[in-house]
């Protein structure tokens, strides 16, 4: 049985519309078709697309993560001693 949708669910978009180089916008993390879409989905189409944003987003974020300590571990290789900073 299908729940009554009583509200709209607004749009995820947030006004950074810039483009990654995967394709996806950086500000919402939907696609060029999720996002020229979004009016003609429907209320359970408009909910799948919000949990793959955040799962986008969770991975830009644990990517980028892995990143700076892949950088800090190889300026520590160079460096050959214990930053004073760290």
């Amino acid at each position: 049985m299908e729940q009554l949708e009583f509200f709209s669910i607004p749009s995820p978009c947030v006004g950074v519309c810039q483009v990654n180089e995967r394709g996806y916008c950086k500000g919402c993390m939907r696609s060029r078709e999720e996002r020229f879409n979004w009016q003609k989905m429907t209320p359970d189409q408009q909910r799948n697309i919000i949990r793959l944003c955040r799962q986008r987003y969770l991975r830009m974020k644990r990517r980028s993560q892995q990143d700076s300590q892949s950088a800090a571990q190889d300026e520590q290789d160079v460096i050959g001693q214990q930053s004073l900073f760290d």
